[in-house]
């Protein structure tokens, strides 16, 4: 059991049948009443984020998130195949479940499948990854004084903001949490 007391940002609990992810949370003592936690919590399952508060003695049961490394393999229609890396198994996982998750992962790279009771529900990509560019406009010289930027398309076919000075022949890293160009290779 977890009290609101101890919520921090990342636990994980169960609440009226749903499994709850804590965004942001924040300690309120007024002057005069009773002190309370005002949260933003995420719903793990359906992606949805609520606002609500809560007494810092509520207790709610602890939900544990299996997170399992799994090698992407390939995609078959609406079928995402992951290979489990102990047992070799294949996984299929919906396209439902995948969301915009592989628009950066390239195949026979590892990403977390998120379970919760055996049940998938989510996948973590690589926080960084390396990926060559398929496509981009060239640049034109002194443009840069802005920090301008020109659209580009990866080999995984996102398209992504990229500095001027990027051509088609470099391989970048790319922050999948945010989808930001970090730096060439």
């Amino acid at each position: 059991m977890i009290t609101a007391g101890d919520f921090r940002n990342g636990i994980t609990f169960e609440l009226e049948g749903n499994v709850y992810q804590v965004v942001e949370f924040q300690h309120v003592k007024p002057g005069k009443g009773a002190a309370f936690v005002r949260t933003k919590i995420k719903n793990v399952i359906t992606g949805g984020v609520v606002e609500r508060t809560f007494r810092p003695t509520e207790k709610m049961p602890k939900a544990h998130i299996e997170r399992k490394d799994m090698e992407y393999s390939y995609n078959d229609g609406d079928l995402y195949y992951f290979m489990d890396q102990e047992t070799f198994d294949m996984v299929p996982i919906g396209k439902d479940q995948v969301g915009d998750a592989l628009k950066f992962v390239k195949e026979n790279m590892v990403c977390k499948i998120l379970s919760y009771k055996g049940s998938v529900f989510g996948i973590e990509p690589p926080t960084f990854v390396e990926l060559a560019i398929a496509e981009t406009e060239p640049g034109f010289k002194g443009d840069t004084a802005t920090g301008a930027t020109k659209p580009a398309t990866l080999e995984t076919g996102a398209v992504i903001q990229v500095p001027l000075f990027v051509d088609g022949s470099d391989i970048i890293r790319v922050d999948t949490r945010t989808g930001e160009y970090m730096e060439r290779v």
